[in-house]
């Protein structure tokens, strides 16, 4: 089957020519006969997804997970990590027992756990009757339940440098986020093994210009991935302006959503309390950003639109984040490699996603 683009983002660049799928694989490439106006992308992945669609995934059934799926697809996102936010104990479980293990349209890549072990300080919209220290024993339960391939802790609490040794041994990616960690803290923490922070900026200690923050810190290694949610809501232009200016090509775009996420304006439930949804715009009662509604597409166009060229763009949304999951062939278009792709018309709006070759 050929896709009919005219290009297709190979390699970093928009390679002239169309692309073949068969078998669920790329066959190939740069291919003539292709013309039109549309581009194949690698399909996005989005590395933090809460909820969307009115489904909050922490309590969905088998037929929300479809229905958040669908909707995931339609915004070109064909993998995706489920986050599970500070909860009882049991109820994370639960949740992770609940995740279907064929995935629900996108691939779903392993469950996200954004806490418990996270800054008291620094909590946003996370319980604090939830939140933990880090604890050897909890951890292990929570890993036990469920395919768990990311958690997010605040590495400068006590304890919390042993759960992230536990956790790079076992493969699982470590992110440094909600957190009131020091530079000093953050750069001890990546040298043990964290290698991404979680929305950056956001649930962070500011820091000051002699006493930088996480958030500088992990600007400042050239081997820390940051995760930036570029809605026009969690961070000004200018501030991603920055950010992209220092960390070029380890930018993955995330999108936090949540299940205000494409269900319109108005009152919504997550995580078990009612958030207000305003043109895009999400917050608890007490005025707290409580996620977004944000799609992996429209989080490309409003970074292109920050002046970043579309090519590194598209690489925010699929090879940046494929590569802090670990899964690299998730990320690219390539000769053999899987056939997820989303293909985009001139306006960047999405016409068509394929998942293993498949149309969805």
């Amino acid at each position: 089957m050929r896709l009919g683009v005219r290009a297709a983002l190979v390699d970093g660049r928009l390679l002239p020519g169309d692309v073949a799928v068969s078998g669920g694989v790329v066959t190939g490439v740069g291919l003539g006969g292709g013309g039109g106006r549309d581009i194949a992308a690698p399909g996005f992945v989005d590395l933090h997804v809460n909820g969307f669609a009115g489904v909050d995934l922490m309590t969905a059934d088998a037929d929300g997970w479809a229905r958040a799926g669908e909707a995931l697809l339609a915004g070109g996102t064909t993998a995706f990590q489920p986050t599970f936010i500070t909860a009882p104990e049991a109820a994370v479980r639960d949740a992770l027992r609940a995740v279907p293990a064929s995935g629900a349209g996108p691939r779903i890549l392993g469950a996200h756990l954004e806490g418990p072990f996270l800054s008291p300080e620094r909590l946003g919209v996370h319980p604090a009757a939830e939140r933990r220290d880090p604890d050897p024993a909890l951890l292990g339960r929570l890993l036990g339940a469920g395919r768990v391939s990311q958690v997010t802790l605040a590495p400068e609490l006590g304890g919390a440098l042993e759960l992230v040794d536990a956790l790079v041994a076992r493969g699982i990616t470590v992110s440094a986020g909600h957190s009131a960690a020091t530079a000093e803290d953050a750069h001890r923490a990546f040298g043990r093994g964290v290698r991404t922070v979680t929305h950056l900026h956001n649930a962070m200690a500011p820091g000051t210009p002699r006493e930088p923050g996480l958030a500088t810190a992990a600007l400042a290694r050239p081997d820390v991935v940051v995760q930036v949610i570029v809605d026009g809501h969690h961070l000004a232009a200018d501030t991603v302006r920055v950010a992209w200016r220092a960390a070029a090509g380890r930018f993955a775009l995330v999108t936090d959503a949540v299940p205000a996420g494409g269900a319109g304006d108005g009152e919504h439930r997550f995580a078990g309390r009612v958030v207000y949804a305003r043109c895009g715009e999400i917050r608890d009662a007490e005025g707290r950003l409580a996620g977004s509604a944000l799609t992996m597409i429209q989080a490309v166009r409003n970074l292109h639109g920050l002046g970043v060229p579309l090519e590194d763009a598209l690489g925010a949304a699929a090879a940046v984040p494929a590569g802090v999951a670990g899964r690299p062939e998730l990320g690219k278009l390539a000769v053999g490699g899987p056939a997820d792709a989303v293909v985009l018309d001139d306006r960047l709006d999405v016409r068509r996603v394929l998942v293993g070759g498949e149309a969805r």
